[in-house]
């Protein structure tokens, strides 16, 4: 169940995080995995620990505040790795600011690396995968994107913009069996949220129903799912995995 074998997977922002947890778990489903992301070092590290279990990989130098770069960079790939079936959008930024103090340049760089750049990519991967008749594409929202957040204005448009790209998306790869959905998380444990002070982590747990954070695997499993055979039957839908944060 839920196997990837044969399948190329492009996991964008796989350098650490929810990214990482994703490369990990399509490479251990089988799939042959295109590492993305500005840290080289960390990719190819990242490479050599699923090489070393086994998987195939390779590492793909992206930075997604150039979208315009894209296209170069995707073709720089062996051609045996051009042809991807199954993408992630997952790079992601963030620039805090309540509106009032938010610089244009603040809001254009969140929108570029964010919404442009998951354009950019699916725009490269799609003509391969309407030829085979087969494709997934999964982009990482945020619940944000959902229902908001005070001062992140720019993360949340940003997030909201890929799920209305992806649902006009479904509507024009249907036809040719590519499916087309977004994974949406709420709070995952991360670095950040560890170094919260005591009080602060229970307040925000306790907002939650489930009353824990997320983690990094919660969220990959899901990325699995909708990238499988399994879910083939299933677009345009926006998968919120927030514990009950947003219902």
């Amino acid at each position: 169940m839920f196997q990837l074998d044969g399948r190329t997977a492009l996991v964008t922002g796989a350098s650490r995080g929810i990214g990482e947890a994703v490369a990990r778990r399509l490479a251990a489903q089988g799939a042959r995995v295109i590492l993305a992301a500005r840290t080289e070092d960390r990719l190819q590290e990242l490479a050599g620990e699923l090489t070393g279990a086994g998987a195939e990989t390779r590492v793909l130098p992206l930075d997604l505040a150039l979208p315009e770069e894209v296209p170069a960079a995707l073709a720089s790939l062996p051609e045996e790795w051009r042809e991807v079936d199954v993408l992630v959008n997952n790079a992601g930024i963030t620039a805090d600011n309540l509106l009032a103090r938010l610089s244009l340049e603040d809001w254009q760089k969140v929108l570029t690396t964010n919404l442009t750049g998951a354009f950019a990519v699916t725009k490269e991967v799609i003509r391969g995968m309407m030829r085979r008749r087969w494709g997934r594409i999964i982009s990482i929202s945020s619940v944000v994107g959902l229902m908001g957040n005070p001062g992140q204005a720019n993360y949340a448009a940003s997030k909201a913009g890929l799920v209305g790209f992806s649902k006009s998306l479904a509507r024009e790869l249907g036809s040719r069996n590519i499916t087309v959905n977004v994974v949406a998380p709420g709070y995952i444990e991360t670095a950040m949220t560890e170094d919260l002070p005591e009080e602060s982590q229970k307040a925000l747990k306790g907002s939650i129903p489930l009353r824990r954070l997320g983690s990094v695997d919660d969220v990959a499993w899901c990325v699995l799912f909708l990238a499988s055979d399994e879910a083939g039957y299933i677009t345009g839908h926006t998968l919120n995995v927030s514990g009950g944060l947003y219902i």
